[in-house]
């Protein structure tokens, strides 16, 4: 985390402050503790021993504290921690997150002691003097979603070092860091498509592009479609050829040409919000351990989701989002920019909630959507569920939001735990590939899912 720029801090004239008036009152700092200290014992041993060179010596240091505490200012400096709610360029491949701390002068001059503290990084430390001014702290994250990053505690000390106030503490800033996407092409669809336009071609005869057949005219079809070479070329000649013959063929039947019409698909992203691991196996059971440069796999499945739902999006498509970790309504499918605002602020909120609860119904979702499941695969839930929507008749994808594990260095006990849970989650995905679950690991170091995706969506027809 870096508080500022080069010399501790960074000025931003033209911000307007809090208001300066507040509650807190001074006390003796420690320099003047020690000016009274030193006085008495200099006044008494003068006394005492009938020095009148040591107490000149002890009554300058009780008249000046006695003269610094006369002048005790009525105010303190303001001192407050501000930053946006989403915050602006945490996404991407940055990740940094910046802040600010606003600074309200009192009516005397004083000098103010920062400390800014942050999950995982050190805590910046600065002594400024208290005038209107705005500092700017960042620090550095590749994590997603809603958390408290920084937190600021302060104390201001008069122009002599004489009085001060007790350190405060404000709550720590709690931010949104909206999950980022990646460029996506092809994707997989539905095996049935809905609707009557959208961006791709289903299988059903409609007002569309590509040739679908030529049949005979029929009430219902319009005459612009009528194609007249097939019509002449598939009517019959006359039956009574000879010199009194009319010319040309009879035509006894209209041909038109058929075309496939097109559609839109309903896509419904499934997040498994139960639970949040890390890379490393041994802050499983703690997630409090993880690190700000540590992908977890909620992480990962916020990632992914959302770059699924703004390539769907963009192509016209209607996307949903349903969260496992929740018993609540799903979010509708949508389209157009204001649904991805909205799952974005969806897949940014979404976290484990407390113990997990199991759900008695699989939930209900919309006919023939592609249902695409972000999960762990640490337990039986989310892939029973897979299965489920599979015999319905929907085209289910499961992706693995797993991260790159480091098993290195664990102990034996916990190294023996992990291998049973993987056989486990293994053997799970092969009962998924098996009932028909198309399957894709996000943070697979050998295949990149885009190039899987692409592979999928070359996929129509019903398995």
């Amino acid at each position: 985390m870096s508080f500022g720029a080069d010399l501790g801090y960074e000025d931003r004239p033209g911000r307007r402050p809090p208001d300066p008036r507040a509650t807190r009152v001074w006390w003796l700092a420690p320099a003047a503790i020690g000016w009274l200290g030193a006085g008495v014992v200099l006044l008494t041993l003068g006394v005492v021993a009938r020095r009148p060179d040591v107490v000149a010596i002890g009554v300058p240091l009780l008249l000046g504290l006695a003269w610094g505490t006369s002048r005790r200012p009525q105010l303190v400096p303001v001192v407050r921690l501000t930053g946006d709610d989403q915050p602006t360029g945490s996404t991407g491949s940055t990740g940094t997150v910046e802040a600010e701390v606003e600074v309200a002068p009192a009516e005397q001059p004083t000098v103010i002691a920062l400390r800014v503290r942050a999950p995982g990084h050190r805590a910046a430390e600065a002594l400024v003097v208290a005038e209107r001014r705005t500092l700017g702290v960042s620090m550095r994250t590749v994590r997603t979603g809603r958390r408290a990053l920084f937190g600021l505690s302060h104390r201001a000390v008069g122009a002599d070092g004489l009085l001060s106030t007790v350190s405060a503490g404000d709550r720590p800033l709690t931010m949104t860091i909206l999950p980022s996407a990646r460029a996506l092409e092809d994707l997989p669809l539905s095996f049935r498509l809905q609707g009557l336009t959208g961006p791709h071609t289903s299988r059903r005869a409609g007002s569309g592009g590509d040739l679908h057949d030529v049949a005979v005219f029929a009430p219902g079809d319009r005459l612009r479609r009528i194609d007249w070479r097939v019509t002449a070329r598939l009517n019959t000649a006359p039956s009574t050829p000879g010199p009194g013959a009319p010319r040309g063929a009879a035509i006894d039947r209209l041909y038109v040409r058929r075309t496939f019409a097109t559609a839109d698909a309903t896509v419904m992203l499934v997040i498994d919000s139960r639970d949040q691991v890390g890379p490393r196996v041994s802050t499983w059971g703690d997630a409090t351990r993880l690190r700000e440069d540590e992908t977890t796999s909620l992480d990962v499945a916020r990632h992914a989701a959302i770059s699924l739902a703004r390539q769907y999006l963009s192509a016209g498509d209607r996307v949903g989002l349903e969260d496992l970790g929740r018993l609540r309504r799903p979010a509708p499918p949508a389209g157009g920019r204001r649904q991805l605002q909205l799952l974005t602020q969806q897949l940014a909120l979404a976290e484990p909630e407390g113990e997990p609860t199991r759900r008695q119904r699989i939930p209900r979702l919309p006919s023939g959507a592609l249902i695409v499941v972000f999960s762990t695969f640490l337990d039986d839930d989310a892939a029973a569920m897979a299965r489920t929507w599979r015999r319905a008749g929907h085209r289910v994808l499961a992706v693995d939001t797993l991260p790159t594990l480091l098993i290195s260095g664990i102990p034996e006990r916990l190294y023996v735990a992990y291998r049973i849970v993987a056989m486990e989650r293994t053997d799970r995905l092969q009962q998924l590939a098996g009932a028909g679950v198309e399957t894709l690991a996000w943070m697979d170091q050998t295949t990149d899912p885009g190039v899987r995706l692409t592979a999928l969506g070359q996929l129509r027809g019903r398995r």
